[in-house]
């Protein structure tokens, strides 16, 4: 029912979409990670916006992304729902309830994709970006063995200039962990590994703008 209703969401909503963003997507290796994602995997983003979630939508428009997101989008009823029948993954931030963590889990074991956004919050106006990354989606690749992809957004929506997106090559969190290392140390690296990927892409689409 999820893909059904995603599905006609993503066909219905494509000439808006196509007005509003005019997004421009490049790859890091396109023979290694092209917008078709085969299997299960992990889109991990940089978050600029409350439409980057639109935008990655329609940027691996032949996949359901399954997507995290913050307990304060569903305070509307009405918008609620519609995120749920996008399948939203319900994340309360204020309490210690890590049933996301379990249903994010789920979702890869069947074959699905997972959209994270690490940060868990938009950037302040002066704050460093991206923000540091939260460990969960490292968690979810270690548990599921699903590769990351990492993606960067420049976040420039509604504006005469497009929209650019870049992929990154898929990064296997199992590959880098470090059997002398404790699990904390090692969530914490790989972490850090998958941040430095996302900021490289960023700076590669400003060289290509330069």
């Amino acid at each position: 029912m999820i893909g059904f209703f995603t599905a006609f969401v993503k066909l219905t909503a494509w000439p808006v979409q196509f007005l509003c963003f005019r997004t421009k997507v490049t790859f890091r290796d396109r023979r290694a990670q092209s917008r078709r994602i085969k299997g299960s995997a992990i889109v991990v983003s940089n978050h600029t916006s409350v439409y980057d979630y639109a935008v990655l939508l329609f940027v691996f428009f032949t996949r359901v992304l399954r997507t995290q997101m913050a307990e304060v989008l569903f305070k509307k009823k009405g918008l609620a729902l519609f995120l749920k029948a996008m399948g939203g993954i319900f994340v309360d931030r204020d309490s210690h309830d890590m049933g996301f963590v379990q249903k994010s889990l789920a979702m890869l074991e069947k074959g699905g994709v997972v959209c994270v956004f690490p940060e868990a919050r938009l950037p302040r106006e002066g704050e460093e970006r991206p923000l540091p990354f939260q460990t969960s989606a490292t968690y979810l690749a270690l548990e599921s063995g699903a590769p990351v992809i990492p993606v960067y957004t420049n976040g420039r929506y509604f504006q005469k200039r497009r929209a650019r997106v870049r992929i990154g090559t898929p990064i296997d969190a199992r590959a880098l962990w470090d059997a002398n290392a404790d699990e904390k140390s090692n969530l914490e690296r790989i972490t850090g590994v998958i941040r430095q990927t996302v900021i490289e892409l960023g700076n590669e689409l400003e060289r290509e703008q330069a």
